[in-house]
């Protein structure tokens, strides 16, 4: 790679097709992670027990369950979130820490918001492996999803969780997209690193660690909410309600399937998107 690559921009669709990448790789963790936050008191099983049902009631193939709706959240989810955060540092400062987050709270909340019908079905359809054949769902695919929440539920259902699935949104782009370019920035400057997978691997790493810290509770209460059955809860506060009565932990269920899951799709993601951004990303008007 030449001398500019350093400089080149990422394209606007960059995020979105290299988290997908990086999702289908890690689609078995999020789906032990999804199992691990919607169980109640009396239905918990170790995460040998969660992989051990899901391999005998579908096989190999069975961790991949709902890989379709999480393809179509990172196309629509991931690709927003990017693209806004990148085209809007055109327009801050971006050696300021709090100019880049307020960025980040801007492009995360639009993502999210984006972002919600996807999430639910992905939620859905990874749960469903778990539940009795008569009490499953059975959707066939995402849209499949979408349209019969929509027909049987009603729009409203598409946005089911909306609140928390925004909010750990935010923080989930403040916690890698900021704290990446924060974290990426700090790195050079204390080891004189170059521009390179190393760096990027290092980076993303650290991102990764940051963002599950500070997304876990809501990211619990967002999955439970969205995989309740109407009328369930009353609402978020309800959802969280029922959480917070299996004690404070309870809003870290999943936690290390999270970490195993998140750090990995961060690196991905962010490897790649790096390599996109210096191998086929453009140059500034300026610095052609």
């Amino acid at each position: 790679m030449g001398e500019d690559s350093s400089r080149r921009l990422p394209r606007w669709w960059f995020g979105g097709v290299c988290a997908a990448i990086a999702v289908t790789a890690t689609n078995p963790l999020d789906l032990i992670k999804v199992q691990l936050q919607t169980q109640t008191q009396t239905d918990k099983k170790s995460v040998g027990e969660i992989i051990r049902t899901i391999y005998q009631r579908s096989g190999l193939l069975g961790f991949y369950n709902g890989i379709s709706a999480s393809w179509f959240r990172q196309l629509t989810y991931t690709t927003t979130r990017f693209a806004l955060y990148e085209a809007g540092k055109e327009y801050v400062d971006t050696k300021n820490v709090s100019a880049k987050m307020a960025l980040a709270t801007f492009a995360g909340l639009v993502g999210g918001v984006v972002g919600v019908p996807g999430d639910v079905v992905t939620v859905r359809l990874q749960n469903d492996i778990k539940l009795p054949e008569d009490k499953r769902r059975n959707y066939k695919h995402v849209f499949d999803g979408l349209f019969r929440i929509y027909k049987e539920e009603g729009v409203s259902s598409l946005f089911r969780g909306t609140f928390p699935a925004v909010s750990r949104a935010i923080l989930l782009t403040i916690g890698t997209n900021a704290a990446y370019d924060q974290v990426k920035g700090m790195l050079k400057s204390a080891t004189g690193a170059a521009e390179g997978v190393p760096l990027h691997f290092a980076t993303s790493s650290i991102a990764g660690c940051i963002a599950v810290v500070i997304t876990q509770p809501l990211d619990v209460i967002k999955t439970t909410f969205m995989n309740a059955k109407p009328g369930e809860f009353s609402g978020i506060g309800g959802a969280s309600l029922s959480i917070a009565r299996q004690g404070p932990l309870a809003f870290y269920k999943g936690f290390i399937p999270a970490l195993i899951r998140v750090s990995p799709n961060t690196v991905i993601t962010f490897v790649l998107y790096e390599q996109a951004r210096m191998r086929f990303g453009y140059l500034p008007p300026d610095k052609k």
